[in-house]
């Protein structure tokens, strides 16, 4: 009889945590705060872009490709071969 009673209490508990949470998210209230505090973070922004100095870019050819052609011959491994192989 406890134990049933104390499901209970439980999923009253859940039920009204999620629906206490549900109708203050989902509230008019809720949306036009969030919506003022998301224009005020937009106008932050812009006025930080503003005054941003922008640094003139120096990496032109900076990054030099080698080519790896050198060596032509390749020694070719076999896995089993090196596992077998003890002369190393």
């Amino acid at each position: 009889m406890i134990k049933e009673l104390k499901y209970t209490f439980y999923l009253l508990i859940i039920f009204l945590f999620v629906a206490l949470s549900g109708k203050y998210y989902f509230s008019e209230n809720h949306k036009k705060k969030s919506y003022r505090s998301h224009q005020i973070l937009n106008v932050k922004i812009d006025k930080y872009a503003k005054n941003t100095l922008l640094l003139k870019n120096n990496t032109n050819d900076i990054i030099e490709y080698v080519e790896n052609n050198k060596n032509k011959i390749k020694k070719k491994y076999h896995f089993w071969n090196l596992l077998t192989n003890n002369e190393k």
